[in-house]
């Protein structure tokens, strides 16, 4: 047998069980037909088809039925998304401009009898296991088509803005109000009809005030301002507090002393304060709530001023409107009645899903306030996430174990710290805008006279080609007209942005662009020690680069739905690796950048190195031929280079963006690209061509043949060094004109290479301490990775780094004849952070590179994938990793680096004069995060004291607030072990510059309790 095969043990693959029966006589092909005709009254166009799909799909269903025969819910669920696909895709309907006769989700359901919640978890597990059978008939596109993703989008959105509503609400009002008995999510509950009203108004809002898109800041200002609405009539016996002495209620100063003027507080400004919302944003969201009231609820508004009333006591009453019979207890019935059946006629039409079920489902939400999307499981069950993390190769850190670390403010405006609690997706993404909106917004929306001097510096003057490509660009990702064609089941229809919405980013991302292009060519200017910055400002890849990071933290600070990343690739014409040489670069020079947007550039650069830079038509494949060319025959063969850039005329062809006013350019020198080589833009005539140019260069003069002198050094130096934007950006064949000796293909893979080595290095070690292996087996599995990097590239081609260090952590166990099985390391790999199903099920094989009796390609399960191909294409590696190697001491041959010296894991003194420590996260001490009594002692890594401040500066603010007091000691000993190994690892080592900087700790006088990292 094969060293190390895995098809000897069948439990190994953690596969499903056998087969059930098909001998069912057609029962399961009959109730699924009767709920076709019957229970939705499909045309019989469409019947006929879901009927069909749903009996090739059949064995798939079988597959996963539960084994003890209580598999009708399963049975159900795969009836209900085979319908919902279909619907979506069916070839009598997807030409269609509308979308009337497509079935609703809701009503699939409802007939279905399923619990909505209960199947939307489960969706991604059927998406993957049909993906197969659904690409046959309806192209790889059909998840795009049908708007999977921004269903789960809006589906997070709505559970992230029902906590924030609950708990907003039950701050200001009392639980005990009037109750009334609902089943809105499957779970019986009581649940307040003031409470209820105000979810009903956001809906009925939702739907009629910004309907063609939705994100996450417009909807936090929706419920702000109907907590408005609440505290001005929900009878004043049911609030909780006065408003007087409300600490949720402090107005923007008018003096030091002054807080709050003779007419009472300011509630519009209060709430603004309170959660970071736009003042002004929540004066123009009230006129549409009022509108809405009026329209709907038929209430006469009245000025305030002229209606006194106990519930306005204390309140300045100017500008704002109020309704005289609005939550009347006798009134309250009816008004919820109708706005039960406005909303009733708003899902018939509009709505894929009955979002009131919304309100009360925080009981099966994960930790991150989230349903679990993960598709791991079937029978409706999930395990635990674990509270792990994982650093990416950047420096900054996505920190799991407090997702959105607890806000400390430190001016003083809330008495007792009220508002210091655990940070949630909304008050993470309204401070994040609140940022955009005071940091960026300022800003000019055109280039700054410091930037103009630069673009006049260059050979030819670039401003006019710089301001004409960002507009063309910017109006692709954000189109103010919307000609495009509707989608079957796109929850935004035609119009997935309203124009002024639309506006309000272009001209955001564009002051960012500008902003951050700016602080480049200023440190470029300084390291070239002049200011002719022709090559890199001339260079077409690199501005779209820019223009899509920039476009993106926009996107992901107000975090719409219509528009997830990769879109804005898409859009811009660059392709994954493309950004991934601009993202460190990019949070280098915006200082000011929240930590949040640096967490989702990390993320990004997580996902761009681990697999989307090694998929079909990655211009990643375009440098690796000229560095490596004899990977060019194969790389031609399996058809994966990148398509040449198209140009902004095409762009502009494409995206109708003539109608928005925008010409094509022709005449513009440096507007895009017009399919030939430029060496100023750094486009390649036809990565084809390219590729051939350079076959005949030899294997043995690049270096990347033999990696050893860069990746001995990368975790060694306090900051890797990055190749310069200019050679980053340059034509792959052109020599690098900062080392000698080398492409600018061989620096920039040089850079990627090693990060994917420490991204892997990081997962690595984290996967074998929760396995309990030994260092021994972690080193030799790290080594496998580098030899399949170095020598075996073509096993990344397509795939997932996590699928190779799986396949290597099992095969070094065999090796070493370790008791160690497939299905263990999966089980432990599912509580890794970044885990996904489809990492170790769906695995991608070109059988014609493997078996001449086999053509085509597919997708596999891990263990099919270890056997066929791993194995064999790795067996010449392997001959160095056996334990009688290191045991007769014979030297092994030259490896190419050992394990990175990733940072001690014990407590440390992180102070040269107080006693800062800091010390790991043991797993069992997760539950001290949760202790309101002792978390204001504690700083977890990623957590800031105040807005946009350094962690530097937070360390200064921990320290001194516990130090001052008039002489008050904090008694006790203080445990510090609030940091796990991961997030150490990613931010004491000397990659950082500094042990200090951005770790966690505070200063005391007495013993620091250690604490040893569990193994």
């Amino acid at each position: 047998m094969i060293p190390g095969a895995a098809g000897t043990d069948k439990e190994d693959a953690g596969r499903p069980g056998d087969l059930q029966s098909a001998g069912d006589g057609g029962a399961m092909e009959a109730r699924f037909s009767y709920l076709c005709k019957s229970g939705l009254a499909l045309d019989e166009g469409t019947a006929e088809e879901a009927v069909a799909l749903f009996e090739e799909s059949k064995q798939i269903l079988l597959g996963i039925l539960p084994s003890d025969g209580s598999g009708s819910a399963v049975e159900k669920s795969w009836s209900a998304f085979i319908l919902y696909c279909v619907s979506g895709l069916c070839t009598e309907k997807k030409n269609k401009e509308k979308d009337e006769g497509r079935v609703k989700l809701f009503h699939i359901l409802e007939a279905a009898k399923l619990n909505a919640l209960d199947f939307l978890k489960e969706m991604p597990h059927f998406a993957l296991k049909a993906d197969n059978i659904l690409s046959s008939h309806y192209g790889s596109d059909w998840e795009k088509r049908i708007g999977l993703k921004e269903l789960h989008a809006n589906v997070d959105q709505l559970c992230w803005l029902s906590r924030f509503y609950k708990k907003a609400y039950y701050q200001f009002f009392k639980a005990s109000g009037r109750c009334s008995w609902r089943n809105l999510s499957g779970l019986d509950d009581y649940v307040s009809d003031y409470h209820y009203f105000g979810w009903l108004l956001f809906l009925a809002l939702r739907a009629h005030a910004f309907s063609r898109f939705k994100d996450l800041v417009t909807s936090t200002n929706a419920l702000v301002s109907i907590l408005a609405i609440l505290i001005l009539h929900v009878p004043i016996g049911l609030r909780n507090l006065a408003i007087s002495t409300s600490p949720f209620l402090v107005v923007k100063f008018l003096s030091y002393s002054d807080k709050k003027s003779e007419k009472g507080v300011d509630l519009l400004a209060s709430l603004s304060q309170t959660y970071n919302a736009s003042e002004e944003e929540l004066k123009s969201m009230m006129e549409k709530v009022n509108k809405l009231i009026v329209d709907v609820l038929r209430k006469n508004p009245c000025h305030t001023s002229e209606y006194k009333t106990e519930s306005l006591h204390d309140i300045n009453t100017d500008e704002l409107t109020y309704f005289k019979d609005l939550q009347d207890e006798n009134a309250l019935q009816n008004d919820l009645l109708v706005l039960d059946k406005h909303y009733n006629d708003i899902i018939k039409c509009d709505a894929d899903l009955d979002e009131r079920m919304f309100l009360n489902v925080e009981e099966i939400l994960d930790a991150n306030g989230s349903l679990n999307f993960s598709g791991d499981a079937i029978n409706l069950f999930r395990e635990p996430d674990n509270l792990g993390s994982v650093i990416s190769p950047t420096k900054f850190i996505r920190n799991r174990v407090s997702p959105h670390p607890t806000a400390s403010p430190v001016n003083g405006n809330f008495a007792g710290n009220l508002r210091m609690a655990q940070w949630t997706p909304v008050s993470t993404t309204m401070t994040t805008a609140k940022w955009l909106r005071e940091v960026i917004s300022p800003f000019p929306s055109i280039p700054s006279s410091d930037l103009q001097h630069f673009l006049a510096s260059c050979d030819i003057d670039l401003t006019s080609s710089i301001t004409h490509r960002a507009s063309i660009i910017l109006e692709a990702i954000f189109p103010s007209q919307f000609g495009e064609r509707r989608i079957p089941g796109n929850l935004q229809g035609s119009n997935p942005m309203d124009s002024v919405w639309s506006e309000q980013r272009k001209l955001e991302s564009a002051k960012l662009y500008y902003r951050v292009l700016e602080a480049i060519c200023k440190a470029e200017s300084q390291r070239l020690s002049g200011n002719n910055l022709t090559s890199l400002l001339s260079n077409e890849r690199f501005h779209r680069c820019m223009l899509a990071c920039a476009a993106e933290l926009v996107l992901a600070t107000h975090k719409t739905v219509t528009m997830m990343f990769p879109a804005v690739l898409e859009r811009t014409g660059i392709t994954a690796f493309d950004l991934s040489k601009v993202i460190e670069s990019f949070v280098r020079h915006e200082e000011t950048l929240p930590r949040e947007l640096k967490r989702h550039l990390n993320f990004l650069e997580e996902r761009l190195i681990e697999s989307m830079s090694w998929g079909r038509g990655s211009s990643l494949y375009n440098s690796l031929v000229v560095a490596r060319p004899a990977l060019a025959a194969e790389i031609n063969r399996l058809g994966l280079l990148a398509e040449p850039m198209p140009s902004l005329d095409s762009i502009v062809v494409h995206k109708s963006i003539i109608s928005a006013g925008i010409q094509p350019a022709s005449s513009h020198k440096h507007g895009g690209s017009s399919g030939k080589f430029d060496s100023q833009t750094g486009d390649s005539r036809s990565p084809k061509r390219l590729c051939g140019e350079n076959r005949g260069l030899s294997a043995d003069q690049n270096i990347l043949a033999s990696p050893v002198k860069e990746n001995t050094t990368i975790f060694n130096s306090p900051k890797s060094k990055l190749p310069s934007l200019q050679s980053a950006f340059a034509s792959p064949a052109c020599p690098n004109p900062s080392t000698s000796g080398e492409t600018c293909a061989e620096a920039g893979l040089s850079c990627f290479f090693n990060k994917i080595l420490k991204l892997a290095a990081i997962r690595i070690r984290s996967l074998c301490e929760r396995l309990r292996l030994s260092q021994q087996i972690l080193e030799h599995v790290y080594f496998l990775i580098q030899q399949i990097l170095s020598q075996r590239t073509a096993l990344f081609y397509n795939r997932h780094i996590d699928q190779l260090i799986l396949c290597s952590i099992y095969v070094v166990n065999k090796i070493w004849n370790a008791d160690l099985t497939f299905r263990a390391i999966i089980y432990n790999y599912k509580k890794q952070p970044q885990c996904r199903s489809q990492v170790y099920k769906s695995v991608y094989v070109n059988w014609s590179s493997i078996d001449s009796m086999k053509k085509g390609h597919e997708h596999v399960d891990i263990v099919t994938f270890y056997n066929a191909v791993f194995i064999p294409c790795v067996k010449p590696l392997l001959e160095e990793l056996g334990p009688d190697k290191v045991e007769s001491g014979i030297p092994a041959s030259p490896r190419l680096s050992t394990f990175p010296n990733l940072p001690d894991m014990s407590p440390k003194k992180v102070s040269a004069c107080h006693n800062v420590y800091v010390s790991p996260l043991r797993q069992s001490k997760l539950d001290a995060l949760l202790a309101p009594s002792s978390k204001s002692y504690y700083a977890c890594v990623g957590e800031s004291t105040h807005a946009f401040q350094s962690p530097s500066k937070d360390l200064m603010v921990i320290n001194s607030r516990l130090n001052c007091g008039g002489g008050r000691r904090i008694g006790g000993r203080l445990n510090f072990d609030l940091v796990s190994d991961s997030i150490v690892a990613g931010s004491l080592g000397p990659q950082n510059g500094s042990s200090g900087s951005s770790a966690a700790g505070t200063a005391i006088d007495g013993h620091v309790k250690t604490e040893h990292p569990d193994m």
